[in-house]
């Protein structure tokens, strides 16, 4: 494990501070799964007590990125099968409807707002910078979900950022370039206005994503 540094003050509980610096770090990799965390070490990490730890580790097992163990402890949660076909089927169901959406209602400005980010992640991806890179890929999605126009939607799929986030890091290194080929082909059918494109490329594009995903799986 890694520590990087103590949380600020501010209003916010630090329970929600605690768990906000947790899961970032879950999800960029500074926890790795299977990593041991413990209340201690984390409390000391963070500079707080530990009942803050202990609520926002209760918090994070909850949404499924740890996993509590006995005395005082827990460790970071082990991507399974499960987690990925529930992610995933989920994600089948609301992302082709975002993407049809888009290309409808917005087209073109939402094209070039996609374009900012492609870009943004191909120079990531030539740095090697794969955290960045999967903070970008969040952001496509989530941008493509913001164009649908659909606040229901949109509400719906920032439920599964972190989530998305988390997984798709475990596979960038692997996934990055052909990622973003996908990325690319959907970005072209959403600016030229045509829904059926859009939607069967999100649908070509989470089912490879979702292969590599289980390919990591256990």
């Amino acid at each position: 494990m890694q520590d990087a540094g103590t949380i600020g003050e501010g209003h916010r509980p630090l329970r929600d501070k605690v768990v906000e610096e947790l899961r970032r770090r879950i999800v960029d990799g500074a926890y790795a799964p299977g990593d041991r965390l413990t209340e201690d070490r984390l409390a000391e990490a963070f500079g707080v007590s530990r009942n803050p730890v202990r609520e926002a580790i209760r918090v994070l097992e909850a949404e499924g990125f740890v996993v509590a163990q006995p005395r005082r402890s827990a460790v970071v949660a082990t991507l399974s099968t499960e987690d990925v076909r529930d992610l995933f089927d989920v994600r089948l169901a609301l992302e082709p409807l975002a993407a049809r959406l888009a290309a409808e209602r917005a087209g073109p400005a939402a094209a070039e707002a996609l374009r900012e980010i492609t870009t943004a992640a191909e120079a990531a991806a030539t740095a090697a910078q794969l955290d960045r890179v999967s903070e970008l890929n969040t952001q496509f999605h989530a941008t493509v979900c913001g164009y649908s126009g659909n606040v229901l939607l949109r509400s719906m799929s920032e439920k599964l950022h972190a989530r998305l986030q988390w997984v798709y890091r475990q596979s960038a290194a692997d996934r990055v370039n052909h990622s973003w080929a996908e990325h690319e082909s959907l970005l072209a059918a959403i600016g030229a206005g045509d829904g059926d494109k859009a939607a069967a490329e999100a649908t070509n594009h989470i089912r490879a994503a979702q292969a590599a995903a289980l390919a990591l799986a256990r």
